[in-house]
Order: C-alpha cells, then structure tokens, then sequence
C-alpha cells in the first residue's frame, strides 16, 4: 500500500484549474453527473463555468489532477463559514476520478491535497457530501478519519420554489423590514410562523445541542 501510494504521488501531478480548462471542467462534470445518475440535471455551460470560477465575482476554485500529464481528476471547492466556530471552512463541491484511473490513490492525493488548502487558509472544517447508495465512498472517506453527519438534513430551494419564495420576499417588501438591530424580531410567513429568530449581535444564551455547525 506504501509503495503504491508513493508511485501515485510520483505520478500525479495536481495543479489549479485556469480559465483555459473550462472545456475539460465541463467534461468532468458530465462524467460525475452520469456516474451519479444525475446527467440529466446538468445545466451548466462553458460560459457560466468560466465567469463563476475565473470571472471577477468567481465563487469557486477548481483543481486538476494529471496522471502522467492526462487530466483524470478534478475537484470543485469553495469556502462557506460557520458561525459556531467564527472562522471559514472549505466545502468540497465535487471530486471525481475517471473510472479507469481508480484505486491507484488519486482520490485520497487530491483529498490530502485540499486538505492543505483548508489548513493553509486557516479553515476550520473541510466537508462534503455523498450519495447515499455510494457506499465505496461512504466508507473511503469514513477510513480517512471524516464523520458522518447524521445529525443533520440537507434542504435545497431551486426552480419554481426559489422563484416563488423570492417573489413573496419582493411583495411583502422584505428587504428593508428585515434589516438588521439589536431587537430579536419574528419572521412570519403566510401560511405559519417560522420558529426562527434573528438574534441581535450579543446572545445572552445559545443551544445546548450538540451537533456542530
């Protein structure tokens, strides 16, 4: 195992992706998304790829990883932050080895990789997601030392349901009516009221629970 993972190393070489990779990024992409039956829901294009990780406003980082100069590899990530710890985190979008390049050890490079970056920016916590059935890696990374957050439920607003919800926001004028004070306010919806609060900057207490965030 040793062995395999210094040849791995000697043959890998990961380097930042640049705006000259999009056509490979989009590539990639696909690749996952057909992997994880999920072809059909890819959307994304050259154009919206190259301004959302290379433009002015870019909200992600890519890398590439080259098996004796062959792109087999790659990996989306961005910082997110966590108000528990008050410092960023670094949140791994997608990481993806062509099948025929597996159990070779570019999965866990890449990962020990942007595990770096996590710690060389100061991070917190470096996180992702799996799918469920994806057992293989469920328990790859479980072996790396990563925790399972069984605690916790992903929700995710798109389409119609964000368009909606955005819209309701612009009608009731939310915008200025939730601008920030040192009050607790309550934030109604029209069907019920959410058991959310805004809290005011210094909270005199906080939850006992113990998931982390």
């Amino acid at each position: 195992m040793k062995n395999r993972s210094l040849m791995a190393s000697d043959a890998l070489k990961i380097r930042p992706a640049g705006e000259a990779d999009v056509h490979l990024l989009i590539e990639f992409i696909r690749c996952i998304a057909a992997y994880e039956k999920l072809l059909d829901e890819v959307v994304a294009t050259e154009e919206g790829v190259r301004q959302s990780l290379f433009g002015e406003k870019s909200a992600a980082e890519a890398l590439i990883g080259e098996w004796d100069g062959e792109p087999v590899a790659f990996a989306v990530y961005f910082e997110n932050f966590s108000t528990f710890m008050g410092r960023s985190g670094l949140y791994l979008e997608d990481l993806f080895v062509k099948l025929e390049y597996r159990k070779r050890g570019i999965g866990k490079l890449m990962l020990k990789h942007l595990a770096k970056i996590a710690m060389e920016r100061g991070c917190s916590r470096f996180e992702w997601v799996a799918l469920n059935w994806n057992e293989p890696a469920i328990g790859f990374y479980k072996g790396l030392g990563a925790k399972q957050m069984s605690d916790w439920r992903l929700f995710r607003m798109s389409g119609e349901a964000l368009k909606q919800l955005a819209a309701e926001g612009s009608a009731r004028g939310l915008s200025s009516s939730l601008r920030a004070s040192g009050e607790m306010r309550r934030v109604e919806s029209n069907e019920t009221d959410c058991p959310f609060h805004v809290f005011p900057a210094i909270c005199p207490y906080h939850s006992s629970g113990s998931a982390t965030r």
